[in-house]
């Protein structure tokens, strides 16, 4: 198991030596003479007066016990009798038996001194060790605290995570829906401005800004409309989508951090005094790596994880508004096409009406034409049936100028041949006057004929390009499902 760190503060951190008992060589010599130099040397000190056997009678000092200890050695000390020079050199039997009580007091204090130090370092042992195993309880449950606290966040990080992805990928798809939409009115577009291009060809009259051709301009400005709102939109969904990502990396960054943590601290969690790994590390509490502290470490994920919800909510709107938008941009797509197809239908029909109407007038003309030929040869045909009738009564008049004398008489037959040249005269003059009208209005008829043909041309050529041209264009126009992004 690899260790990647410990408290240096820890008992189990510190070299195993006891500073409580002592030696066993500081306990032996605390049984011993104080000075042993002085015991190695007995003739040093060996004559003593009778203050020095008075003095020892007084209470025990440090320094009083240090002389009876000389004075023990020097009792326990074999003198043999040739070397004994006065009897001075001997101690009394109150010296002894003080002796003795000296050293039972200073055993017994010995004793109860060592099994005080004994107890007390029993029970100090006893209360570091449960000081230590209840400090290891405290900090294993505040390991396990910190478990359930990276458990706990881990688990919100994870369900952020799948309603973020599941948001990204609603977003992606009503921005793919979008895009659809948006490529969708490209064929709309390009039919409106084709049929305004097409209707550019009417020749004179019909070149009227009618009812259709605004259909058609509105039409146009209604598509680039829509089409700039859903750019705006599409726009705003690719910035929210980054946002998204952008929200959705850090909390997987936080969530592999909280994996890392919570491998780390359940490792730890689980280790015991016989676990394998443990090992000193010495300065280890003196260093602090710590980047943040429980409210803070709280407070960085509960952030992530609000910006994130709000991200979710903006997106979850921006949503609404792509849908409503596709909707509503659609219907007036629809509406307005369907405004123009019923222009269509009724300026083709308007034109269709005046193409028979002009039809109608033509043949009438062309009858009239007709009629009026068949008058003009009638009326050419009366004047010249008037020539002879003309020459018999001048070619009468001027037989009769040939009479003689007095029979050259201005009598009634000469009346009437000029009364009868006069009539036929006055008659041809009136057929040439209603010749003339009549060539006058077959003239006029036929400048009315070319115009009906002209008008009738311009006519045809209209309901060509407002029947053939355009409708059958606009037959290509997207479906409303289309219109909203579906395939």
């Amino acid at each position: 198991m690899e260790l990647l760190g410990s408290s240096l503060t820890a008992t189990y951190a510190r070299p195993r030596t006891s500073h409580f008992l002592p030696a066993i060589s500081t306990m032996a010599s605390s049984y011993r003479n104080t000075q042993p130099a002085l015991a190695m040397n007995p003739s040093a000190n060996l004559w003593r007066t009778n203050g020095y056997y008075k003095s020892s009678s007084a209470v025990s000092t440090p320094s009083s016990m240090q002389r009876d200890n000389l004075d023990l050695v020097r009792a326990q000390t074999v003198y043999y009798p040739s070397n004994r020079t006065a009897l001075s050199t001997r101690y009394t039997p109150d010296d002894w038996y003080k002796s003795n009580m000296s050293n039972y007091r200073e055993s017994e204090s010995s004793r109860k001194s060592a099994e005080r130090l004994r107890t007390d370092t029993l029970r100090m042992m006893q209360d570091k060790e449960q000081l230590t195993r209840l400090t290891q309880e405290k900090t294993s449950k505040n390991i396990g605290e910190r478990l359930n606290d990276i458990v706990f966040w881990r688990a919100e990080l994870t369900h952020e995570i799948d309603n973020m992805v599941t948001e990204i990928a609603a977003l992606t798809e009503v921005k793919r829906r979008l895009e659809r939409a948006l490529a969708e009115t490209q064929g709309p577009l390009q039919v409106s401005q084709e049929c305004l291009y097409h209707r550019e060809k009417r020749i004179s009259i019909d070149l009227v800004h009618d009812g259709v051709e605004k259909d058609l301009i509105k039409e146009v400005e209604v598509i680039k409309s829509c089409q700039e709102r859903m750019r705006r939109h599409l726009d705003r969904a690719i910035a929210q989508l980054a946002s998204n990502r952008a929200a959705q990396h850090e909390l997987e960054r936080d969530m592999s951090d909280k994996v890392t943590a919570q491998r780390i601290d359940g490792r730890c969690h689980h280790l015991r005094n016989t676990s394998d790994g443990i090992g000193y590390y010495r300065g280890i509490e003196r260093l602090d790596p710590s980047l943040s502290l429980p409210d803070s470490w709280s407070k960085f994920t509960d952030d992530n994880i609000l910006l994130s919800q709000s991200g979710r909510a903006a997106s979850q709107k921006l949503r609404d508004e792509i849908e409503i938008l596709l909707s509503s941009t659609s219907n007036e797509m629809w509406n307005q096409f369907n405004n123009a197809n019923v222009a269509f239908t009724n300026r083709i029909s308007e034109t269709a009406d005046a193409k028979n109407s002009l039809q109608m007038h033509l043949a009438k003309t062309l009858q009239e034409i007709f009629q009026t030929e068949m008058l003009i040869e009638s009326l050419r045909k009366a004047l010249r049936d008037k020539e002879c009738p003309l020459k018999v009564a001048q070619t009468r008049l001027e037989e009769r100028t040939r009479r003689p004398n007095v029979e050259l008489c201005r009598d009634n037959p000469h009346h009437r041949l000029v009364g009868e040249v006069r009539e036929i005269e006055d008659t041809i003059h009136k057929l040439q006057e209603r010749l003339m009208q009549a060539e006058n209005t077959l003239q006029t008829l036929v400048k009315t004929k070319v115009t009906l043909e002209h008008d009738l041309s311009i006519k045809a050529n209209s309901l060509f390009l407002d029947q053939e041209k355009c409708m059958s264009m606009r037959k290509s126009f997207p479906s409303m499902p289309r219109l909203v992004g579906y395939t």
